[in-house]
C-alpha cells in the first residue's frame, strides 16, 4: 500500500501560531494547481513496486480554499497516472469555507473523510488566533456535514494557550464532545519564531504558558478523552473504534507515500525528500520540466532513530522485532539501562516484543525517545 499527500500553499490569513507553508497571496492559485497536477505526472513512477494508493491526503495551507474543478482536476490526476485502491480520502478544511453543495460535491468526487479546523468553541480565543471563523460557525458546518453524510468527521483543537485557564479547555471539550466527532487531534500550542507569536514573544507582549501549565492540559484532554470512550491511538489523536486516519497511521508505521505542492514531503520506503517550499520557484520549475525535489540522506541510524520517535508515540509502540530484523538493531540489549530506568519510572511498558509509553510517559515521549536514540 500507499498514499499521496497533496499540499494545498494557500490561506485567506495567516493564524498567529502557524509556521507551516503558505501564501495569502493566491493571484497565482490556478497555475499552482496546473502545476501539481503536472508534478503528479512528472512523479507517476515515484512509488513504483510499493503497492496501491490507498489514501490520499488535501492538507496545507487550507484545501477547502479550491474550487471544486480545481479538486476534480488534481483527483482525476491521481486516478489517471496511479494504480488507485482508494479506502480513505481526507481533506482539511476552514469551517467558513464550506456549504452544502461544496460538502456534495466533495463527497461525490470520492472525499470521504472531513477534518475540520476548529481549534477552539471561543471566539475571543478564535479571535487571537486570527482564524478566519467563528464558533457558531464551528457548530454549523459540523451540522452539514453530518448530514452530507461524511464516513469520517475529524475536529483540530488547540490546548495550552495562557490566556484560556483549565475551565475554559474543559468546555471546549465539552462542547467538541457534545458534537460528537469521530476523530479528534489535538495539539499544544507553541511559538514558532517566525509566526506572529514568536514576534509578540520577543516583544514582550506574549508569553508562552509554562510546562507545567501544558502538561496539565494534556491530562485534561487524556481523562475527558479516554472517559467518552475516544482510543489515544497516537500521542495527539484520538478517535472512535475504526476511525483511526489510515494516512497517518501509515506515516508512523513507515508505509511509503509521495507528496507533491511546495513545501511537501515524500518517503518511498528507504529514502525521504521534500520539494521547495517557495511558490513562485516550484511553479517555475515545473514549467521548466524539472522536479522540485530534493532527496534526503539518511544513514542506518537516522532511520533508526526516526523510527524510535514516530513509534513511540503510538498505541502500537517499538516493535523490538522490527527493529532487530529490518534494522538490525537490538534496541533491548542496546538501550536495556535506559529501558528498566524508564520502566521504574513507571513511563515505559514492556509487553512481548512491543514498547508502549504509559500515560505518565505520554507526557515526555519525545524525551523518552531521544534517550534511545543511537
Amino acid at each position: 500500500m500507499s498514499g499521496i499527500y497533496i499540499h494545498i500553499p494557500f490561506c485567506l490569513q495567516a493564524c498567529t501560531y502557524c509556521d507551516f507553508h503558505f501564501s495569502t497571496n493566491r493571484s497565482n492559485q490556478n497555475e499552482m494547481v496546473d502545476m501539481i497536477c503536472s508534478e503528479l505526472t512528472l512523479r507517476k513512477n515515484y512509488l513504483n513496486n510499493k503497492g496501491p494508493i490507498e489514501t490520499i491526503y488535501f492538507g496545507g495551507g487550507t484545501p477547502s480554499i479550491l474550487s471544486i474543478p480545481q479538486l476534480k482536476k488534481i483527483w482525476d490526476t491521481i486516478t489517471n497516472n496511479f494504480d488507485c485502491e482508494i479506502q480513505e480520502a481526507t481533506l482539511e478544511a476552514n469551517p467558513d469555507d464550506l456549504d452544502e453543495h461544496t460538502l456534495a460535491e466533495m463527497l461525490a468526487l470520492g472525499i470521504d473523510r472531513l477534518s475540520l479546523g476548529i481549534q477552539s468553541f471561543h471566539d475571543s480565543v478564535l479571535q487571537f488566533y486570527n482564524r478566519s471563523h467563528n464558533a457558531k460557525e464551528s457548530l454549523e458546518i459540523i451540522r452539514k456535514a453530518r448530514k452530507a453524510g461524511f464516513k469520517t468527521l475529524s475536529m483540530d483543537l488547540i490546548y495550552g494557550f495562557p490566556y484560556q485557564d483549565h475551565s475554559l479547555w474543559e468546555k471546549d471539550l465539552a462542547a467538541t464532545l457534545e458534537q460528537g466527532p469521530d476523530h479528534i487531534s489535538s495539539y499544544c500550542l507553541t511559538v514558532e519564531p517566525k509566526t506572529a507569536l514568536g514576534v509578540w514573544e520577543k516583544k514582550g507582549r506574549f508569553k508562552e504558558a509554562s510546562e507545567d501549565f501544558q502538561a496539565e492540559q494534556f491530562e485534561i484532554l487524556q481523562k475527558t478523552l479516554n472517559q467518552a470512550g475516544y482510543i489515544q491511538y497516537e500521542i495527539s489523536n484520538f478517535a472512535k473504534e475504526n476511525a483511526f486516519s489510515l494516512h497517518n497511521s501509515n506515516y508512523w508505521k513507515g508505509i511509503p507515500y509521495l507528496g507533491v505542492g511546495p513545501g511537501a514531503h515524500s518517503f518511498d520506503g528507504e529514502h525521504r525528500g521534500h520539494n521547495i517550499n517557495h511558490n513562485g520557484k516550484y511553479i517555475k520549475l515545473i514549467e521548466n520540466g524539472k522536479l522540485p525535489f530534493k532527496a534526503d540522506y539518511l544513514s542506518p541510524e537516522d532511520r533508526i532513530n526516526e523510527y524510535l520517535l514516530t513509534s513511540l508515540r503510538t498505541m502500537w509502540g517499538i516493535n523490538s522485532l522490527y527493529l532487530k530484523n529490518h534494522l538490525n538493531y537490538e534496541l533491548l540489549t542496546e538501550k536495556a539501562e535506559e529501558i528498566k530506568l524508564f520502566q521504574e519510572q513507571k513511563m515505559l511498558q514492556i509487553n512481548g516484543k512491543n514498547i508502549t509509553l504509559s500515560d505518565k510517559g505520554k507526557l515526555l515521549a519525545d524525551y523518552i525517545a531521544s534517550k534511545l536514540f543511537i
